[in-house]
Order: C-alpha cells, then sequence, then structure tokens
C-alpha cells in the first residue's frame, strides 16, 4: 500500500491561504466569498467587512451591508457556539445540524444553574417573545423574570440565545448593526423553514474546501463538533489522504488547490477572530507556537494581525483622536525593507477603509518603523 504523502507546515500553509483568498484577492462576490469561507467569526460587526475587504478587490462597506439589509445574508450563532455572518443559504442549511453542539456549550457553561428552572418552558416562553417582534436581550431578560420571577435571569437569557435559531436584525448603522443589536427568529424574520438536521457531514467537505486539508481535531475544533472521526471515514473513499511532519493523519479534496510552498504570498492584514487564526487545533500552518500569547489574548479574544510571506508577523490596531486616525504595526521582530514598505502600502489603504470618516490618516510601524500620513 502506497504511503500518504507528507505535507509540510510552508506547503498546508499555501494551501489554505490559497482557500482562503489571501494569496491573491479574488474577484468574486461578496455573497460568493462569505460561501467559500463558510461564513466570518463576527462576535463585533467590523471584523467580517475587514475579513472581506483583504480578499477581495474593490470591495466596499455597503457590498455587506447590503447582503444583510436584503436577507441574503446574516449574522447569527453558528459554528463553536460563536457569532458568525454567513450566506441566509448555508445558515438555513446548517444551523440545525450545529443544534447538537449548542445544546452541549449551553450545558458546560451553565450546568448547576440549569436546574433552578424548565429549560423547555423557558425557551417556548422566550420563542413566543421573538415571534412577536425583534428584542433586545436586555428586553427578553426583562419579559423571562416578569413570568419567572424566581430564576437566574442571565441563564435563562443564554439558553434562548443557544436553544433557539435567532438572527441579529442589521439597521443603518455604519458596520450594519449598533453596540445593542434587536435578535429576530430566525424561521420568521427569513420567512422560511430551516433545513432538517442532516448532520455534520456535508459541514465537514464545506470545511475541507476552505481549510483543508485537515485532521479530524483541525474540523473539530473549527466546528465545535465532537466525535467526527466516524464522518471522516464515512468520507474517506471521496477525500485524500496526507500526513503532516508530525505524522498525523490529514484529509483534503481530491481536487483542490494545494500550491507549491514557494507561491509567493504577498502583506496581508486579517481582522479579529480570523478565519486564518481560528480555522484548526494544529495552528503552526499560521502562526508559530511563540507567538500565539500575543494573538490569543485574555477573555477569549483573538486579536487583529498581519501576514508576512503568509505567517502571522505582527498584530495591529487603529487609535482615533477626534479625525484623525493611526493604524500602528507592531511586529514580532525585524521587518526586512520590502516587506515594510508593503504593509505601510497597505496599511494606508485599510485605515482609509475602517474609518471612513476620518480626515488625516498615519501609519506607524513599530517604535521607530516608518511612518506616512
Amino acid at each position: 500500500m502506497k504511503s500518504a504523502e507528507t505535507l509540510t507546515v510552508r506547503t498546508l500553509n499555501r494551501a489554505t491561504l490559497a482557500r482562503q483568498m489571501l494569496l491573491a484577492r479574488q474577484s468574486v462576490t461578496p455573497l460568493a466569498a462569505i460561501e467559500r469561507l463558510v461564513g466570518l467569526q463576527a462576535q463585533w460587526p467590523k471584523p467580517p467587512f475587514i475579513g472581506l475587504w483583504t480578499r477581495l478587490p474593490k470591495f466596499r462597506r455597503e457590498d455587506l451591508c447590503g447582503l444583510l439589509q436584503t436577507r441574503r445574508a446574516v449574522r447569527g450563532t453558528m459554528m463553536r457556539g460563536t457569532i458568525f455572518v454567513t450566506s441566509t443559504r448555508d445558515y438555513v442549511r446548517f444551523r440545525a445540524a450545529l443544534q447538537p453542539l449548542l445544546t452541549r456549550g449551553l450545558q458546560s457553561v451553565l450546568r448547576k444553574r440549569l436546574d433552578g428552572f424548565d429549560v423547555d418552558a423557558v425557551v417556548r416562553t422566550a420563542r413566543g417573545i421573538f415571534e412577536e417582534q425583534p428584542r433586545t436581550f436586555d428586553q427578553v431578560r426583562d419579559l423571562l423574570v416578569s413570568r419567572y420571577p424566581t430564576a437566574d435571569e442571565r441563564a435563562m437569557g443564554y439558553a434562548a440565545r443557544m436553544l433557539l435559531p435567532l438572527i441579529q436584525v442589521p439597521t443603518n448603522a455604519q458596520w450594519g448593526f449598533p453596540a445593542v443589536a434587536q435578535f429576530g427568529l430566525a424561521e420568521t424574520w427569513l420567512d422560511q423553514p430551516l433545513a432538517r438536521d442532516q448532520g455534520p457531514r456535508a459541514l465537514v467537505l464545506r470545511y475541507l474546501a476552505a481549510l483543508g486539508p485537515a485532521s479530524v481535531a483541525d474540523a473539530q475544533t473549527w466546528s465545535g463538533f465532537q466525535g467526527l472521526k466516524e464522518v471522516f471515514e464515512s468520507l474517506r473513499p471521496k477525500l485524500r489522504a496526507f500526513r503532516d511532519e508530525r505524522g498525523r493523519e490529514l484529509f483534503d479534496l481530491p481536487r483542490a488547490p494545494r500550491p507549491a510552498e514557494d507561491t509567493p504570498a504577498p502583506v496581508r492584514f486579517l481582522p479579529d477572530f480570523d478565519n486564518l487564526i481560528l480555522g484548526h487545533d494544529d495552528r503552526r500552518r499560521a502562526i508559530a507556537d511563540r507567538h500565539r500569547p500575543a494573538v490569543f489574548l485574555s477573555a477569549l479574544r483573538v486579536t487583529q494581525t498581519f501576514l508576512i510571506d503568509g505567517f502571522v508577523a505582527g498584530t495591529w490596531k487603529i487609535d482615533r483622536k477626534k479625525s484623525k486616525a493611526t493604524l500602528s504595526i507592531a511586529p514580532f521582530g525585524t521587518v526586512p525593507n520590502e516587506a515594510r514598505a508593503a504593509l505601510v502600502e497597505e496599511g494606508e489603504k485599510l485605515v482609509r477603509f475602517a474609518e471612513p470618516d476620518g480626515e488625516t490618516f498615519d501609519v506607524r510601524v513599530g517604535k521607530n518603523g516608518a511612518r506616512r500620513g
């Protein structure tokens, strides 16, 4: 039997960059990009916009706002029990399949706090509240407390959030949503039923297309599912198997792109919680282990990063003082002159996109690095 081909970390890096549209900006529609990526994580409103800007040529903020307003894209709880922007088609197709992991997540977080009330009754009541009209969770919790005055207010709200398919309602806010968004019941908001739970098989195939080659552990980390080994085994005849440098088995779609490891990779800026950073259990294909503490912060935050030669090479942030916006770039080490110039050039475009109402702009690299305004 022929042994599986071994893929180096750099080969895995280039394969993932190609599928994540980070080797070159791809001339596809924003909706097609969202589906190709199987969504973008969206705890905060702005990151999906930056995630699309860094992947698509001529992407405009209005492009995603329009998809959300016309209900072709939605923002709701999906993989890992976190908030994603996905296409409406993917939300309808996959939301029910994700419910078992959301239920498990609820139980692991609340534990004995769930014993203080009838979860099924509370969720039924919450469903009725959302069916009446979209509401903020402060409003929903107040209504639940009026019905169940002795129950844990926060626990009831969290149960509703995890056990009901809810969509955040977009507004005319600059990045699509206000700081405190309203939620609506998905079936009501979209005026269509959700697909029945078909299990994770189709989602695994979409994951491999977006983030493969990958191991079973990688897919479980990305999705939040447990016990995917049987799913991969059932798919094995359709997949190609590889090994990584540590000998772990990886799976991939046979015809998916796997560019050579010396394929050039441009400078790219990534938002908080980007797919490239969070798509695998073994994250060495995107970020060296020694740099992870600077990226994975307290309270489960994953900060903004930039890539040089395809790998995370530092972090960035934007500060506003009145009408002036400053992009500060913090490299992990020395940045070659050519990469520094590319960072500044790309950074100038980013800060203007991310702060559209600014009047003056500045880009700074490191403590004593390049500066342009």
